[in-house]
């Protein structure tokens, strides 16, 4: 039996490169066998038949976990990896750009740059893209602290900050810190007021939309570590979504503040954070449908019900946080941040 490259086979088939190779990762070609990171395939191979309509898709973190397992390039995991990390640091500071945070993964180098370069910026990127293996890996577990520590450990290492003895990398914050100009719990009060929110937490069945962000919006008020929190924060999220089906989502520059602003406001209105990770969900399902994955088209929301469509969720934001006033919030700005 002889073997032919990806390459050839796109070529044989009238098909991309791309679909060739998750053909292969999901064990759609019998005979199909990596050599480090190239693809053998027999020269008698025949073409996949395509999916019925009737047929069951693949979730989201069956993919994921798939295309993490056999280094999958150009699909939904390696996507995620790039947005998910350059987003979440850029919100908290990061200078590196989107561009450069996809050099990194793809080439472990940074690139050719004319600006100085912060290099715990880097390293929290590399950090990072393992923290999201992590909760891939560990997506359907019981969300524990000794996995919100490993998250931040993990996040963290390796950076100027960890070389600090004051600061406690994997553990809880030793100083008091504030976020915002609003106060945080105290050192000494952040084990008890974690161990009694993962309680609460777990006492809720099938989790919903709310209940996950209200989890988020106590975690981030808590603000359990030094720094890192809103990073570790936003993984849980995203953790959390993978577990209970429902669709993740990434916070980017363009709805950082109103994403500030749900925090901030988040006891008195829920809507503005639902309707910003909403939003954002829409944005990630566009992801999901190029790369025909399945996903619910109703938003498992707990009393919320059906999802708005995008013009009228539009509707509410704008007015609410949008407009003239939107470049610099005006009287929203938020009061909770989230690093």
């Amino acid at each position: 039996m002889g073997y032919i490259s990806v390459a050839e086979t796109a070529k044989k088939w009238n098909v991309s490169e791309r679909t060739v190779r998750n053909y292969c990762a999901h064990d759609k070609i019998p005979g199909a066998f990596l050599t480090g990171k190239t693809w053998n395939i027999p020269d008698s191979a025949q073409k996949p038949m395509r999916q019925s309509a009737g047929e069951e898709n693949r979730d989201l973190l069956t993919v994921l976990r798939e295309e993490k397992k056999n280094g999958i390039k150009g699909g939904i995991y390696h996507k995620i990896q790039v947005d998910l990390t350059y987003n979440s640091n850029h919100i908290e500071g990061s200078r590196l750009s989107h561009d450069q945070t996809r050099y990194i993964y793809e080439t472990n180098t940074i690139g050719v740059s004319d600006q100085a370069i912060n290099v715990d910026d880097i390293v929290e990127t590399t950090n990072h893209f393992r923290c999201i293996d992590l909760v891939i890996d560990d997506a359907k577990n019981l969300l524990s602290e000794k996995m919100i520590k490993e998250l931040h450990l993990i996040l963290k290492n390796g950076t100027q900050d960890s070389r600090k003895e004051w600061f406690a990398v994997g553990y809880y914050k030793k100083v008091p810190n504030e976020v915002g100009g609003h106060d945080t719990a105290l050192p000494e009060e952040v084990p008890e007021k974690m161990k009694n929110l993962l309680a609460r937490y777990r006492k809720l069945n099938e989790k919903t939309l709310d209940d996950i962000l209200d989890f988020h919006h106590e975690f981030e008020s808590i603000h359990p570590f030094q720094d890192g929190n809103g990073r570790v924060g936003r993984l849980i999220l995203f953790k959390e979504c993978l577990k209970y089906d429902i669709v993740p989502f990434i916070i980017d520059e363009d709805l950082k503040w109103y994403y500030y602003r749900g925090l901030s406001e988040w006891n008195r209105e829920r809507g503005y954070l639902r309707d910003t990770c909403l939003t954002a969900q829409d944005k990630f399902k566009k992801y999901l449908d190029y790369f025909r994955i399945q996903h619910r088209d109703y938003n498992n929301g707990g009393n919320y019900g059906q999802r708005k469509n995008d013009e009228e969720r539009s509707r509410d934001i704008q007015p609410r946080c949008g407009g003239e006033e939107s470049s610099g919030m005006g009287k929203y700005a938020p009061r909770l941040e989230s690093k």
